[in-house]
């Protein structure tokens, strides 16, 4: 993710490492966005003790050293994976103490952005398993990336899924940012249902003048937003795609073939009930590429 010049200490690119190849794999994502950047990264493991040690029974100290070892182990090992042919890359290791969306959320308080793997062990187990991921995103101080085993196509697009919410304002200026710093076109998706039947729009028919002007409306609002957004960008190509259909469906179509699909948190008409509802768990499960998720409270946290 570009950095926005301000003052103080630039704050790192945080990946979460727990030992698993798709951690790995999100970890060399998070390394090429801050050197893209010029930012440092930082891995992060956290040592998270099994249920059993908050019962009467402690578990012996060996237990909790031998989680420490593996810990630092695969920090070590993914600082290895992050440094090979990145050699002047600047990398911290975190290895912190407590449950592993706790402890990126703390992390995330000073993080440019988080980045974690589509699946994992050890330290961030089943991150997309239920609730997990959902959590971290809704919970987040700063956008969160949920990297899959493919980082994406390095000559696809940036696509941006967009409705009318202020976090698809952020959204939006996200996607033109790291178009930039890639060299990439946007694709920018707005798709809306207005039917959620073949009766219901036969029945509506009889208003279609008042449909076509509504999407004419559509157009036009967010041609506006997009001119907005070129101003800082005038160099990104932009293509436009409107549909009436699922937001999901048309996201995961347009996204099947991109280096980055960006999203707003909180969404509202075609991406209504984004991070908390079933589009975004459709997203977090299906994107093929990477899927980062912006909100409208930390996305300016730079």
């Amino acid at each position: 993710m570009p950095h926005r010049t301000g003052t103080g200490t630039p704050r790192p690119i945080v990946a979460g490492v727990d030992g698993s190849a798709t951690a790995v794999a999100a970890a060399r994502w998070a390394a090429d966005e801050a050197r893209r950047g010029a930012l440092p990264l930082r891995l992060v493991h956290a040592v998270s003790q099994p249920a059993m040690a908050h019962s009467a029974a402690a578990l012996p100290a060996e237990f909790s050293a031998a989680l420490e070892t593996d810990g630092r182990r695969w920090l070590g090992e993914a600082r290895a994976a992050v440094v090979d042919g990145r050699p002047d890359l600047a990398v911290e290791l975190d290895l912190a103490a407590g449950a592993p969306v706790a402890s990126l959320v703390e992390v995330s308080r000073s993080a440019r952005l988080v980045v974690v793997g589509s699946a994992g062990l050890g330290g961030f187990p089943g991150i997309l398993a239920g609730s997990t991921a959902v959590a971290l995103a809704t919970r987040g101080q700063c956008p969160v990336a949920v990297v899959r085993g493919d980082p994406g196509s390095p000559d696809g697009p940036v696509v941006v899924g967009v409705d009318d919410s202020v976090s698809s304002d952020l959204a939006i200026a996200t996607a033109f940012e790291e178009a930039a710093a890639r060299g990439a076109d946007i694709v920018v998706v707005h798709a809306w249902l207005w039917f959620t039947s073949d009766s219901a729009y036969a029945h509506a028919r009889r208003h279609l003048p008042a449909l076509e002007e509504l999407e004419l409306s559509e157009r036009a609002s967010l041609a506006e937003r997009l001119d907005r957004a070129r101003e800082n960008h005038p160099g990104v190509a932009v293509r436009t795609v409107l549909a009436r259909d699922r937001a999901v469906r048309c996201l995961l179509e347009y996204s099947a073939d991109a280096q980055l699909l960006v999203v707003g948190g909180q969404g509202r008409g075609g991406l209504s009930g984004m991070v908390l509802g079933p589009t975004s768990q459709a997203l977090l499960y299906h994107a093929t590429c990477p899927l980062l998720v912006v909100r409208p409270a930390v996305a300016d946290s730079s």
